[in-house]
C-alpha cells in the first residue's frame, strides 16, 4: 500500500517559516560573533595579567631592584645639561667667608722636570672644607653647698651644662651630639644602631643604642611643652592636609598621623585610624579646610570644609584602566581625563589665561560632565565601586576651583609622612609607647622648623642647656592666613 502524501502546506506559511529560521540563524551567528569577541578580550586580559603577575613575582624576589623603573629605553638621552650656547651660566662654589687655618705651600727647590732653579711669579689660593673628627670632652667641677638659712642643698650650674645629674649619670652626651643624633634617627630615619655607628666612625663618640634611646627620651621631655603648642596652632590653621599610615608600637598595629598646615607639621602615633584619633589633634569642632584622600573618618568633621585629593583618584583610575577590558576602561579613563582637565583649568587661571568668570564657567561645565558620568549605570563591579565612591566624593571634587588658592591634593601630607614610612621599613616602628611619644614630639619639632625655614640645631642646643623645659621658638605668632593672603 503506497505511503500517504503529506498534506500540502500553504506557500505563505512556508515563507514565514523560512524567514523565522533565517532570523534564528542570524541571531545565532551574532551570538557566536559576540562570544568570539569576548573570547579574544578574555585572552588578551589573561595574557596581560600573566605578564603583570610575572613582573610582580620578579619584583618580590630579594635580588630584584627595589625601585625598578622597568625596561630601559633603547636610546635614552644623555644625562646632564648639554654643552653649547644653551648650557646657561656656569657656577662654582663661592670662596668661604671664614678661614680657620692658613697653610703656606712653597715651591719645590729644584724644578721637578729638569732640576733647574725655580722663580716665584704669583701666589694663588685654594680652599678645602674639611670635617675634623674630634670629640670634645668637658669636665665640670660642680660646686655643692648648703644654704645657711634654710639648710637646703645648693648646686652650681654652668651655661654649657645640660643636666644637674651627678654620680651614675655624670657622663652625658653634649647638646650638639644629641641634636645630631635626633636628626639622624628621627628625621633621616637611621636606626639607633646605624646612628651609633655614624657617631663612632665620624666623631669617635661611642654610645650604645640604649644610651641613645634614653638621651632622645630626655630631649623629648625637654621639648614636651612645644608639642601641645604645635597642636594648638594646627587647630587654629585655616587649611590642614591630613594623611595616615600604618605603624608599629611594641609589635602591635598602631597608626602614624600627620597634619600639615602652612606653617606647622604635627605627627601623632595613635592606636587607631578613626575620627576619635584625628579629633584628638584637630579637635572635634575643627571648622577649617581639610585636604585628604577621602577616608570616611575625615567626613565626621561636620563643621569642616573638604577637598578630596585628585591625585589619589587619578592614580586609581589609571590602575583600573590598566587591568580592565577596553570597554570597561572607558569609564575610569573618562574620569581621569575630567580630573586632569580640572587641574589644567586651575593652572590656566593661576597663569592669568582665563578670568575669574571664565573659571566659574569652566567649573560649571566640569561639574555637569561629572554629573552625566555618574548618572549612568555600569556593569563591571570595579566600575560600580568607582562610581559609588565618586558619588560620595562628588561635592568635594572641585572645591579648589570654587576657592582659588586651595590645593587640589594632599601631597604635602604625603611628603611629610613618606620619610617616616621609610624609617618604619628600616627599623619597624617603636618598641614602647614612650618611644612612640619621643618619636612624635621630635618629628613634629624638626619638621616644623624645616617648614618655617629655621635652623633647628641652635634651638635644640639652647633647649638642652636650659635648666627647665621650655617652648621652642617655632610656633607661629601671626594670625592664621586666609586663602587670599
Amino acid at each position: 500500500m503506497p505511503a500517504p502524501k503529506p498534506p500540502r502546506r500553504d506557500p505563505e506559511e512556508l515563507e514565514r517559516e523560512v524567514q523565522r529560521l533565517r532570523q534564528l540563524v542570524d541571531q545565532a551567528q551574532r551570538h557566536i560573533q559576540r562570544l568570539e569577541q569576548d573570547k579574544q578580550n578574555l585572552k588578551q586580559t589573561i595574557e596581560r595579567l600573566q605578564k603583570e603577575l610575572e613582573a610582580a613575582r620578579r619584583s618580590a624576589k630579594p635580588s630584584a631592584a627595589t625601585f625598578s623603573r622597568g625596561q630601559p629605553k633603547a636610546h635614552p638621552q644623555t644625562p646632564g645639561r648639554k654643552s653649547g650656547a644653551g648650557y646657561g651660566q656656569h657656577h662654582h662654589r663661592p670662596h668661604p667667608a671664614q678661614v680657620d687655618e692658613r697653610i703656606q705651600v712653597h715651591l719645590p727647590d729644584p724644578c721637578p722636570h729638569c732640576g733647574g732653579p725655580v722663580e716665584l711669579q704669583r701666589v694663588a689660593s685654594q680652599y678645602q672644607e674639611e670635617i675634623v673628627r674630634r670629640t670634645v670632652t668637658r669636665e665640670f667641677h660642680v660646686a655643692i653647698g648648703k644654704c645657711r638659712c634654710c639648710q637646703r642643698r645648693v648646686q652650681g650650674r654652668h651655661p654649657l651644662q645640660t643636666s644637674d645629674a651627678l654620680g651614675a649619670a655624670a657622663v652625658q652626651m653634649g647638646p650638639e651630639a644629641l641634636a645630631l643624633t635626633a636628626h639622624l634617627n628621627k628625621k633621616m630615619g637611621l636606626s639607633l644602631g646605624h646612628t651609633a655607628e655614624v657617631l663612632e666612625v665620624g666623631f669617635g663618640l661611642r654610645r650604645s643604642r640604649g644610651a641613645l634611646y634614653m638621651a632622645l627620651a630626655r630631649l623629648a621631655d625637654k621639648a614636651a611643652p612645644t608639642y601641645p603648642a604645635l597642636v594648638q596652632a594646627t587647630r587654629q590653621s585655616l587649611v590642614n592636609r591630613v594623611d595616615e599610615s600604618g605603624w608599629r608600637v611594641g609589635g602591635l598595629p598602631w597608626y602614624l598621623w600627620v597634619f600639615v598646615s602652612d606653617e606647622v607639621t604635627v605627627y601623632a602615633i595613635l592606636p587607631g585610624r578613626g575620627f576619635q584619633q584625628a579629633a584628638s589633634v584637630l579637635g572635634a569642632n575643627y571648622s577649617g579646610w581639610l585636604l585628604h584622600d577621602g577616608w570616611i573618618a575625615y567626613y565626621r568633621f561636620k563643621l569642616a570644609f573638604h577637598q578630596t585629593c585628585l591625585e589619589h583618584l587619578i592614580r586609581g583610575c589609571r590602575e583600573m584602566a590598566a587591568v580592565a577590558s577596553p570597554a570597561a576602561a572607558q569609564f575610569p579613563l573618562a574620569v581621569k581625563g575630567l580630573l586632569q582637565q580640572a587641574l589644567d583649568t586651575r593652572d590656566r587661571y593661576q597663569q592669568g589665561h582665563i578670568t575669574a568668570h571664565g573659571l566659574r564657567t569652566a567649573t560649571g561645565h566640569l561639574e555637569a560632565r561629572m554629573d552625566r558620568l555618574l548618572d549612568r549605570s555600569y556593569v563591571t563591579e570595579a566600575n560600580q565601586r568607582l562610581a559609588n565612591h565618586l558619588r560620595h566624593e562628588q561635592p568635594y571634587l572641585f572645591t579648589f576651583l570654587h576657592c582659588p588658592g586651595l590645593d587640589a591634593t594632599n601631597h604635602l601630607a604625603e611628603q611629610a609622612i613618606r620619610p617616616a614610612v621609610v624609617a618604619r621599613k628600616v627599623w619597624g616602628g617603636n618598641r614602647t609607647v614612650n618611644g612612640a611619644r619621643t618619636q612624635q614630639i621630635i618629628l613634629s619639632v624638626y619638621r616644623t622648623a624645616d617648614r618655617r625655614g629655621q635652623d633647628i640645631f641652635p634651638l635644640i642646643v639652647g633647649l638642652l642647656r636650659s635648666p627647665r623645659p621650655q617652648t621652642l621658638d617655632i610656633i607661629p605668632v601671626s594670625p592664621p592666613r586666609t586663602l587670599d593672603s
